[in-house]
C-alpha cells in the first residue's frame, strides 16, 4: 500500500490468480505454512497479505472477503499471533514459529526480568502491570488504566508498538466500546494481551533453551526459503533482527 498522486493504492492480485487468498481460512493456512506474514507490502517482494489478496475487497467490511476484517478473526484462532511485529507495522506469526520469534525479540527475557535488569522503561512497566490484574484490555481501557492521556503520561501508542515489537504484547481481537446502555459505539479498537494468555507460558517460552541468535538464524532461513527474492540484509532491516 502506498500513496500515488494523493490516493491510496493497494498492490493486490487478480481473483483468478493462483496465489490469491479468497477466504480467511485460506489466509490462515497460508500463514501457518510460511510462518511470518506482514499485513502490507514492504521491501521484500510477495512478503505481505496485501500482495496475496484482491485489492477491491479491502475495507469492504465484508468478513467473508475483506482482509482488514480477517485480522481479528485470525488473531482469535489461538494459533496465529497478530500485532505490530515488523518494523513497527502489523503482521502475523504462526503459532509454530512464535517461540523462536519471541526468543529472538525478547533476548530470552520475560518482562519482569527485563525490568529487574533495568532494561525496560517506566512507561512499559505501567502498561505491563495492567496485565497482572487482567488477561486482556481494550486499547482505550488500557490507556486509562496505565495512566496515559491528557495531562498524564505521554507516548502510549509508541510504547504499545515497542512492546509488540519486543514480543511482550499482541492483539487478540478488535472490538467496539460499550456505552452505559450496553450498546456498542465508535470504531473497533484493538484488544491487547500477552502472548502467554493465548498460547500458554510453556509454548511461548519453549525456545528459551536456545540462544536468541540461533532463533534469529532459523527465522531468516525460513522466510528466505518461502520468499526467494528476499536478501538477508533486507530481511534483517525489516525484521529488526
Amino acid at each position: 500500500m502506498s500513496v500515488e498522486n494523493g490516493e491510496w493504492v493497494m498492490y493486490g492480485v487478480e481473483e483468478d490468480d493462483p496465489n490469491c487468498l479468497h477466504t480467511v481460512k485460506e489466509a490462515a493456512a497460508y500463514i501457518r505454512r510460511v510462518g511470518f506474514l506482514p499485513l502490507f507490502r514492504n521491501a521484500v517482494p510477495g512478503f505481505s497479505m496485501e500482495e496475496h489478496t484482491a485489492a477491491r475487497h479491502w475495507w469492504s467490511e465484508d468478513p467473508a472477503r475483506d482482509p482488514w476484517e480477517w485480522r481479528g478473526i485470525l488473531a482469535g484462532t489461538g494459533d496465529i499471533a497478530y500485532g505490530k511485529f515488523f518494523s513497527g507495522k502489523a503482521g502475523f506469526v504462526s503459532g509454530e514459529w512464535l517461540p523462536y520469534f519471541l526468543n529472538c525479540r525478547r533476548d530470552g527475557y520475560d518482562f519482569d526480568a527485563l525490568w529487574d535488569d533495568g532494561k525496560a522503561g517506566i512507561r512499559q512497566k505501567k502498561i505491563m502491570d495492567c496485565f497482572t490484574i487482567t488477561t486482556e484490555l481494550l486499547s482505550p481501557e488500557l490507556k486509562e488504566k496505565a495512566g496515559f492521556g491528557k495531562s498524564r503520561e505521554k507516548g502510549f501508542e509508541g510504547t504499545i508498538t515497542g512492546l509488540q515489537m519486543q514480543g511482550y504484547l499482541c492483539v487478540k481481537d478488535f472490538r467496539r466500546r460499550i456505552n452505559k446502555k450496553g450498546q456498542p459505539y465508535g470504531w473497533a479498537a484493538a484488544v491487547y494481551c500477552m502472548p502467554e494468555h493465548i498460547f500458554g507460558y510453556k509454548h511461548v517460552t519453549s525456545a528459551y533453551k536456545e540462544k536468541p541468535k540461533e532463533s534469529e538464524k532459523r527465522i531468516i532461513a525460513k522466510i528466505a526459503g518461502e520468499f526467494p527474492g528476499a536478501e538477508e540484509k533486507q530481511l534483517r532491516k525489516f525484521l529488526k533482527l
